[in-house]
């Protein structure tokens, strides 16, 4: 279904038009195929490259669309009420790409950029490690100083695109061990620099089509030169990132909702009992307002957070908010349509089981929800 929305230009309606053909056209049609047979799909990055949607949010002098939060975001939504795994792929892509294009150098813009906006790179964020989730400060990978420029170990866990990527967006310690955030910088890594590899992908119970893998450091050298920002100053650049992946996560998540209500809507004026459509029930007519709400809420959150962030206002708080409740409705909405297909719902012929799957990962990357609690209630305690 269709969702009517104000775009502040011309050009961003033709834009959320060209993603809706091609979710219709291109995704939707095998996003239940591949999901079964866990297939990667490589090729829809970069056809996402060509069309100009896989660098909205980026400067046109690299190759970008110059193109505001709130309108990339709802990009983001209509890819992934398509198909999440491409949705998050996009999110997570712009993500890695966030370091370099707003700490980088003229120098390593030119470089890089073009390739990484225009499909030829797929990236990837490495941030987590298997001791250190939510605790991300207390990372292990080191990166030495070696000659002119350095030598990382260590490992990456719960890796998007971990060993599809052609490029890692690394978050190491340079500092003493007891630096805390103090001592951590930001790397970029091509794939195939030697030493850098990646273990077995993940077995999940939902995107199984978007590769999840630990990514490996053995003395992988680089140069100097692949040091984004300065020295030490890392863990601000993965903090401001964070915030702006959130909102690319919540705008997933809506996408996701989406897609499960329209699927129940549909189902519920097919589907007759004693005579009635089962969307006449008050049972499951009132469980559809319901999810209707809930969605109409989690969009404008994430749009109002876009709209702080376009502003170049503080939107921090805002973002956790935004991730907290869309994510968290996902998780109901998807579970409800399950509710309201009855049985079908809970085979493979019906796509909602796969969206309910999908949803719960949601709640959990991009910092748990757990945590953007704790993030809405210190800057809570702050104002008070």
């Amino acid at each position: 279904m269709a969702v009517e929305r104000m775009l502040p230009t011309p050009e961003a309606e033709q834009l959320l038009e060209l993603t809706r053909e091609l979710v219709d056209k291109e995704l939707a049609p095998r996003a239940a195929r591949d999901e079964e047979e866990g297939a990667f799909p490589r090729d829809l990055f970069r056809t996402l490259g060509a069309t100009g949607l896989l660098g909205l949010p980026y400067d046109e002098e690299y190759g970008g669309g110059g193109q505001p939060y709130e309108v990339y975001l709802q990009v983001v939504e209509e890819l992934a009420r398509g198909w999440l795994a491409v949705g998050l792929g996009v999110s997570v892509h712009t993500l890695s790409c966030y370091p370099l294009a707003s700490f980088g150098s003229d120098a390593q813009k030119a470089e890089h950029l073009p390739a990484m906006l225009g499909g030829d790179r797929l990236g990837a964020y490495c941030l987590s490690e298997a001791a250190s989730g939510s605790d991300a400060a207390a990372m292990a990978t080191r990166a030495e100083r070696d000659g002119e420029g350095y030598l990382v170990n260590g490992a990456k866990a719960w890796i998007t695109h971990g060993g599809e990527a052609d490029h890692y967006t690394l978050f190491a310690r340079t500092g003493a061990p007891d630096s805390g955030t103090r001592g951590i910088s930001c790397l970029h890594i091509p794939a195939g620099t030697p030493g850098l590899s990646a273990a077995a992908p993940e077995r999940k119970m939902g995107m199984r089509s978007s590769t999840t893998a630990g990514v490996l450091f053995d003395d992988v050298r680089v140069g100097a030169d692949a040091l984004i920002g300065e020295e030490g100053k890392g863990f601000g650049i993965a903090l401001s990132a964070l915030d702006s992946g959130r909102l690319g996560i919540a705008a997933c998540a809506v996408g996701v909702a989406q897609a499960a209500f329209d699927a129940a809507l549909a189902y519920s004026r097919e589907r007759r009992q004693f005579g009635s459509a089962i969307g006449d029930f008050q049972g499951v007519g009132f469980m559809l307002a319901d999810m209707a709400t809930q969605i109409a809420a989690s969009r404008e959150l994430y749009l109002a957070a876009a709209r702080r962030r376009d502003a170049g206002l503080a939107f921090s708080e805002q973002a956790a908010m935004a991730k907290l409740m869309a994510t968290d409705t996902a998780m109901k909405v998807t579970t409800d349509a399950v509710q309201v297909f009855g049985g079908y719902g809970y085979t493979r012929d019906f796509p909602v089981e796969r969206y309910m799957r999908e949803a719960k990962v949601l709640q959990i990357v991009e910092g748990t929800n757990q945590i953007q609690r704790l993030v809405i209630s210190r800057h809570l305690a702050r104002r008070a």
